[in-house]
């Protein structure tokens, strides 16, 4: 790692926190990742818990809880303390008994899996999810596999270089629903998938930090740039994610467990390891607002 890596690294290890009254809180690594322990997500949470966990969200970026019990009424009322509900795009082509949850399955009938490959959630719309939170009620019948990696978008951005930071600031870039959802998933809607143009390198609106906001599942092509220009920084961008597991932690899934993430400054990887067996739960996400550089 480059002296620069090293040091944005460290300042985020040796940050000190105000620890928590009532709940628990486990990181997985020092810089993204939490369990969280000490509380039942279908029972009355009161405002000093709610106000914990949003704090650990915020910390640490992406945050498990396990051995919760959760219908769908449930999953949205807690999703619903951190905002309004997202509709995905693939259940407004698909058509659902209940838009804003996301079933999320994979078989030995799949020919895909949602979430494989390193991405931000639907970073097409004009606003994004805030965090996506979701729930597996089903893991692999051999007890592992399916996982999810997480990738810390903060440090990915503090480990480049001061030059490539200072050509990055003023570029936008456009992100296409048609990229995972036509060309990935093979769909053919009726009317186009979102497409939005976000700046490259954004603040998160909460901690007012810098994040790198550009990813392999939707983003297609840097504005300002050459067509060939574009492919190359992206590439480069792509390859500090997916190559330096110093930004990374891996969340292992068990029965009934929920996984909020902070879906403006990380990314993720869902792992498709468990073929032919079966992972099955469900997702629901909150509209965040439009990135701002």
């Amino acid at each position: 790692m480059h002296a620069q890596g090293r040091s944005a690294v460290e300042g985020l290890v040796m940050a000190e926190r105000a620890p928590y009254e009532t709940i628990a809180v486990h990181p997985l690594t020092p810089v993204i990742g939490a369990e969280i322990e000490g509380v039942d997500l279908a029972g009355d949470l009161s405002n000093h818990q709610f106000a914990e966990i949003r704090r650990a969200f915020l910390e640490h970026h992406v945050v498990v809880f396990r051995d919760q019990r959760l219908s769908d009424e449930d999953h949205k009322a807690f999703s619903r303390r951190f905002g309004r509900l997202h509709t995905h795009p693939l259940n407004a082509v698909n058509g659902t008994t209940d838009p804003e949850v996301l079933v999320v399955k994979a078989n030995n009938k799949s020919k895909y899996v949602a979430g494989e490959g390193w991405h931000t959630d639907v970073t097409c719309d004009e606003e994004p999810p805030l965090g996506s939170l979701l729930y597996i009620r089903e893991t692999p019948a051999i007890g592992s596999g399916g996982d999810t990696l997480f990738a810390n978008m903060y440090l990915a951005y503090e480990m480049l270089s001061d030059p490539i930071k200072a050509m990055l600031e003023p570029l936008t870039a456009i992100h296409d629903g048609a990229i995972p959802y036509v060309q990935g998933y093979g769909y053919t809607p009726e009317k186009a998938f979102p497409k939005n143009e976000h700046p490259v390198i954004v603040r998160h609106p909460e901690t007012g930090r810098k994040v790198l906001f550009v990813n392999r599942g939707f983003t297609s092509h840097i504005v300002q740039l050459a067509r060939f220009e574009s492919q190359a920084v992206l590439e480069m961008l792509y390859r500090v994610i997916e190559t330096q597991p110093v930004l990374q932690c891996r969340v292992r899934w068990t029965p009934n467990t929920l996984v909020l993430w902070d879906n403006r400054c990380t990314q993720h990887h869902a792992v498709w390891d468990y073929f032919p067996l079966a992972r099955a739960g469900k997702r629901v996400s909150v509209i965040g607002s439009r990135p701002v550089a």
